[in-house]
């Protein structure tokens, strides 16, 4: 156990090694402060790390992880995430951002009893409910499984859509919300090409005016 966490601290130092011998300046810049053009939402699975994935550096992309990389409008934590990256930081870009073999999703197809975790679950239920008419086609646990997630991350990419903070930054710049799918086995990301980026992508019923 001890070993274990002292190996976290003993890799900081290796890595800070590294990257001062590449760049004597790199922590002095990252300290000047941040400027992302993305806001990733993502599952807090450890396997899908966002800068590590995309082949990025620290700073830029601004990051929220949670189980099943669900928007959900009554999350304060999310919504403070999403406000200070759009009308502070600026970003350009949101990606939702799923995983096939998302435990998340998996549990959600089941009806076993997960305690708390079950409130969170609904949420991806709730995709399931919506799309039951093709899911309930597939016969093969994990590609259900696997068409689920692609579900839950376009419901998400909607949700995000049907928030006035999103929709209060399209009337000033230019945002885009994605819709990506990161493979396990392979490494590599999907695009599921459901981009939104205007209030006319939205049902009516859900602009704000």
């Amino acid at each position: 156990m001890i070993q274990s966490y002292q190996r976290l601290l003993d890799g900081n130092k290796k890595w800070v090694e590294t990257k001062l011998t590449l760049d004597p300046e790199y922590f002095q810049n990252l300290n000047k402060g941040q400027k992302p053009d993305f806001l990733w939402v993502g599952c807090s699975d450890s396997r899908v790390p966002a800068n590590e994935i995309t082949g990025t550096e620290s700073g830029d992309i601004f990051v929220h992880r949670n189980i099943a990389n669900v928007v959900v409008h009554t999350d304060l934590n999310f919504m403070s995430v999403l406000q200070y990256a759009v009308q502070v930081l600026n970003v350009r870009h949101i990606i939702v951002c799923g995983h096939y073999n998302c435990g998340g999703v998996n549990a959600a197809l089941t009806h076993t009893n997960h305690g708390m975790v079950n409130k969170w679950l609904r949420n991806i239920k709730e995709v399931y409910a919506k799309n039951s008419s093709l899911l309930d086609s597939i016969s093969d646990f994990n590609e259900k499984a696997n068409k689920l997630v692609e579900l839950n991350v376009i419901e998400q990419v909607r949700n995000l859509a049907k928030t006035s903070i999103v929709q209060e930054a399209w009337k000033n710049h230019s945002l885009q919300i994605h819709g990506w799918v990161y493979g396990l086995d392979s490494g590599l990301i999907k695009d599921l090409n459901v981009m939104m980026k205007e209030i006319e992508d939205l049902e009516p019923i859900f602009r704000f005016s």
